[in-house]
């Protein structure tokens, strides 16, 4: 029997490879034989890097930047197995919980630690660069992660743009004579499961704005600030990014990586999966099982869970889900591929003690499902 664990982080509580080790010790109290290997993934927001790392057998780097509200913070990226491939959450450097919520200000947090991030990859010889972009504090469309990388934002006088959102209304002229020239050998991938344009009704200022501490007058001032900006971009780059499915994210954050460094986007569960060769070693696998902090409707959509399902079902491997809960029409996963699910609270209990307890029950509830397994198992081949 050959076990395939792939499992996401249980946030709050397990890293992805905690979650495989506990998944790993159930699953050997029902089969103690078994060829068992742990793959960590993730979807492209939090705990990808240290997935990936984990994955590959890179090494993590932790990097002093720029943060949000332009004061230091300790911040990291990843660098894969393969030595030139850099992983970057931008929220490390630049995440919402990084502004405490009375200092929440979205037209003056920036991008900046991004682009230092970036830097310190390319310092390192990295040259391949996978971008999450979940969790921002920031509404500046990249522009602070450009100004890092060496470009320069300039007003009709001709001064270098402050940072933050609200000072593209003033933008007047890009310029990428300074830009680093590293960046010409590079190629970026943006790990986006959101399609908002950058402006308009759905664009980034109008719906993730509020949650950043955005009023509506600042929304609509930042919509603004931000729609300037594509126009300079569009003149000046030769880019119309307005548009582009996904520039939204990350308060523009997208735009800022389609136009400075001609990045392209895929989901994040798809980036991840080819990045740790997933589909290479379900091939051979008899039994899949995957871990996700909640199931419900959308877990089909762009999650890993489900990415995890279709790779498996290219090769007729059973699937099964270790769940921390279950959400509304979780039922309907069963049409995307899963065979079963599991949960782990053995009984009543709080979401704290659950969290506290969390790899003690993925254990337990991978023991329990497995021996329905294996009983089925012994049912057919009697």
């Amino acid at each position: 029997m050959r076990i395939l664990i792939a499992p996401q982080a249980l946030k709050g509580s397990l890293t992805a490879t905690e979650v495989g080790q506990a998944i790993a010790e159930g699953a050997r109290m029902v089969y103690p034989d078994a060829d068992i290997q742990v793959i960590p993934i993730a979807d492209g927001g939090e705990g990808t890097v240290q997935a990936l790392v984990d994955a590959t057998h890179g090494s993590l780097h932790y990097h002093t930047v720029t943060g949000p509200l332009n004061t230091p913070v300790q911040a990291f990226y990843g660098i894969l197995g393969d030595g030139t491939t850099a992983v970057i959450e931008m929220a490390a450097s630049s995440g919402l919980p990084l502004v405490p919520p009375e200092k929440r200000d979205p037209r003056i947090t920036t991008t900046y630690g991004v682009g230092e991030l970036i830097r310190a990859a390319l310092d390192h010889g990295c040259r391949h660069f996978i971008i999450g972009v979940g969790g921002s504090a920031t509404n500046d469309g990249g522009a602070g992660m450009a100004q890092a990388l060496g470009a320069s934002l300039t007003d009709t006088g001709g001064h270098e743009l402050e940072r933050g959102g609200a000072a593209l209304a003033r933008l007047a002229h890009i310029s990428l004579e300074h830009f680093d020239t590293r960046l010409q050998e590079c190629t970026f991938e943006v790990a986006c499961d959101v399609t908002n344009p950058l402006c308009g009704p759905t664009g980034a200022s109008a719906v993730y704005g509020p949650q950043k501490g955005a009023t509506p007058e600042m929304v609509t001032q930042l919509d603004a600030a931000l729609a300037n900006y594509a126009r300079v971009i569009e003149r000046d780059l030769h880019c119309a990014v307005a548009d582009i499915p996904g520039a939204g994210a990350a308060g523009g954050l997208g735009a800022g990586l389609f136009a400075f460094l001609h990045a392209t986007s895929r989901p994040g569960a798809a980036i991840v999966l080819e990045a740790v060769q997933l589909e290479q070693q379900v091939s051979t696998a008899h039994l899949l099982i995957t871990a996700e902090g909640r199931l419900d409707g959308q877990t089909a959509y762009g999650k890993s869970v489900s990415a995890v399902a279709r790779a498996a079902k290219k090769y007729h491997v059973p699937v099964f889900v270790v769940a921390g809960g279950l959400g509304e029409d979780y039922h309907t996963l069963y049409a995307h591929g899963l065979d079963g699910i599991t949960v782990l609270p053995t009984g009543p209990m709080t979401l704290e003690q659950s969290m506290r307890n969390a790899a003690t029950l993925a254990a337990d509830a991978t023991a329990r499902m497995l021996r329905i397994f294996a009983a089925g198992q012994q049912q057919s081949n009697p």
